[in-house]
């Protein structure tokens, strides 16, 4: 994959908790709101987004669509004093579709489809779930969202949209995105060939 460039800072801000989180259920294009815990989560973002951009009034605000990043968007601009609602959404930040094991734990798929769980481990980049899609196609839905940015952006979006960013931007191989851990609460900060926690 040809890494994009990137002549600014992206900041990605994943969704925070929700009870299908807490439960370790697949969320993928189901709309789940967020629970306290979220909520919560969503407020401490206004903080580390004003220490890491304090010129963040000047930044573009974008969303993925799904009512957690929305309500985790709202609450952090709540947080930073300015109109909730006024910000950006793109359809193609959703998360990454897991088809038909939406709803079910990976303790629940590995005991039900066994081969098709182990097929994932092996590539979780590329494989595609039943009726869903891989990181690959994932990169590829958001790489024309992130190379149209005009400039630093704060996008409030979903952890497979950020594996699939860090993938995009160089910091890590596709094979090795697909496996981090995105913290719900915190900050990842991208640029060419980097990323940082905040």
């Amino acid at each position: 994959m040809t890494p994009l460039t990137l002549p600014h800072r992206l900041i990605l801000i994943r969704h925070g908790e929700t009870d299908w989180n807490r439960e370790g259920r697949l969320q993928g294009s189901q709309d789940i709101p967020l629970n306290a815990l979220g909520r919560a989560q969503a407020a401490e973002t206004a903080d580390r987004l004003r220490a890491i951009a304090p010129h963040w009034a000047e930044l573009d605000f974008v969303s993925s669509p799904m009512q957690r990043s929305r309500e985790t968007m709202e609450i952090l601009r709540a947080g930073l004093g300015v109109e909730p609602t006024a910000y950006r959404v793109d359809e193609r930040l959703r998360e990454l579709t897991f088809g038909r094991w939406e709803g079910f734990t990976w303790r629940d798929i590995r005991k039900a489809e066994r081969d098709l769980a182990q097929a994932r481990e092996r590539d979780k980049w590329g494989f595609v779930p039943p009726e869903g899609e891989s990181y690959r196609m994932l990169a590829e839905r958001i790489r024309p969202v992130f190379a149209a940015f005009g400039g630093e952006t704060v996008v409030v979006s979903h952890g497979g949209v950020a594996r699939a960013a860090m993938a995009l931007v160089g910091a890590v191989s596709p094979q090795k995105a697909a496996l981090v851990d995105i913290w719900q609460g915190k900050i990842l900060v991208l640029t060419a060939g980097r990323a940082e926690w905040v």
